[in-house]
């Protein structure tokens, strides 16, 4: 594997070594780069490293702000600028299957207008951003073909601003590097890893539990903002929002032990959710969410809530898309992981489940929450449907995805939005809840 070349970045790294924001910088090859796998939250091979010439005087990085962003060019070049408060070290590096472009950041705070990033140009189709792990932004930005970071550097602006500049050209696979296609040993590695925790034995439940342990799960958050209304209101808000008011219900009652996979707006891996859960033994896991239709032909036809259950096979072919788009998060946001054999992981799964009555616990759960949610706000055309969630996947924990309405839909996005709304849903869930569990309790021997 070649060595990245950057001649014009050497040129104009030179120039600019007397200036406030000279930029030290690293090259790793591609190959390398994806055999990092394992560690890419933290990504120790970065492409390029970019920091301030004086790094003792950098700002404590969370007063740091972005505050305006912006793609210009075309397909034969394109750059990408980010104008940020202060000097900080940056961090960018190339993913494929998707392409993508990856700018890791501290924890700095976003200021862009509503809407940055939905619409590209040149050889950017669009860009999101937001924070990956504690004290750690993102900027993925897709890009429509393989990419060769021309130039990297950040520029000083007026005071302590500073400007954080990429120029793009298009380049083969080839010489993007390994990722853009196959997959490396220690991508074999860590899918066979991720195969294997999945299939763990159940965790016991300790003997002297008091109450059941729910573990609510808010889609999306950070860098992956989920689905996203013609009005900018994206996802990751609506849920984490309905989620707050669903723990203060359920924690109000005093029977349950409640716990969220993200508190805030941050990104959670798909793996990571389902470990929270295990360690937790949770006793119920619901999994957040609000979906939006593309065609706009369509979007206004479209509305309502749905309750998906885990199945080897998608109960039809909108529940089978769905899956595929909520287990793509991870590459969203940015990771490179490698894709498992879910079919075969599933029905290992299955098997597991219809042993221990998972499945089961998990149906009369979908039920109970359909009856109520009926009740109270508008339901899709068929509520209740399967397919192979990743988040879903967890062999000994009743465990539903809740999509509770489209963003796409006028009406929906409006409801979704409003703070008496999420509240009445929460009071359904929980109300779903605690006739789940008053069975459960009925049925104990």
């Amino acid at each position: 594997m070649p060595r990245v070349g950057l001649r014009p970045l050497a040129a104009a790294l030179l120039a600019g070594a007397v200036a406030w924001a000279g930029i030290p910088v690293s090259v790793t090859s591609a190959s390398s780069l994806h055999a990092q796998v394992a560690d890419v939250i933290t990504s120790k091979s970065p492409l390029l490293r970019l920091a301030a010439a004086e790094p003792e005087k950098a700002v404590n990085a969370a007063v740091v702000t972005a505050k305006g962003a912006s793609v210009k060019g075309n397909k034969a070049r394109t750059t990408f600028s980010l104008d940020l408060s202060s000097g900080v070290m940056a961090e960018v590096f190339t993913l494929a299957d998707p392409y993508r472009v990856i700018i890791d950041l501290p924890d700095v705070t976003f200021h862009l207008p509503a809407g940055a990033g939905s619409k590209g140009d040149g050889l950017v189709s669009a860009f999101r951003y937001g924070l990956i792990s504690d004290g750690k932004a993102r900027i993925v930005l897709d890009t429509s073909a393989p990419v060769l970071i021309e130039r990297a550097e950040m520029t000083p602006l007026k005071g302590t601003s500073v400007q954080l500049g990429l120029e793009l050209v298009p380049t083969t696979p080839r010489i993007f590097g390994a990722g853009s296609g196959g997959s490396t040993n220690a991508q074999q590695a860590t899918m066979t890893a991720k195969a294997d925790d999945a299939a763990l034995p159940p965790v016991a439940k300790p003997s002297d539990r008091v109450k059941p342990v729910i573990v609510i799960d808010p889609g999306h958050g950070g860098v992956d903002p989920g689905a996203i209304s013609p009005s900018h209101v994206p996802e990751k808000k609506v849920v984490l929002a309905v989620a707050k008011k669903l723990q203060a219900h359920l924690e109000k009652s005093g029977a349950y032990d409640v716990r969220m996979t993200r508190v805030s707006d941050i990104f959670v891996p798909l793996d990571e959710r389902v470990k929270i859960s295990r360690k937790l033994a949770a006793d119920l896991f619901i999994s957040l969410h609000a979906d939006a239709i593309a065609q706009k032909n369509f979007a206004q036809t479209v509305r309502g809530a749905t309750v998906y259950t885990l199945s080897e096979r998608a109960s039809d072919e909108d529940a089978r898309l769905m899956a595929e788009k909520e287990n793509a998060s991870d590459a969203i946001a940015g990771l490179q992981t490698a894709e498992m054999d879910d079919k075969g992981q599933v029905r290992n799964i299955l098997i597991d489940l219809l042993q221990r009555e998972t499945a089961n616990f998990s149906a009369d759960f979908s039920n109970s929450l359909v009856g109520r949610l009926r009740r109270t706000i508008s339901l899709s055309r068929d509520p209740q449907k399967s397919a192979a969630f990743r988040v879903l996947r967890q062999s000994d924990t009743p465990s539903v995805l809740l999509e509770l309405g489209y963003l796409s839909h006028a009406k929906d996005a409006k409801l979704m939005n409003t703070s008496a709304w999420q509240r009445k849903v929460a009071a359904s869930i929980t109300s779903a809840v605690d006739s789940y569990f008053s069975k459960r309790t009925a049925r104990a021997p």
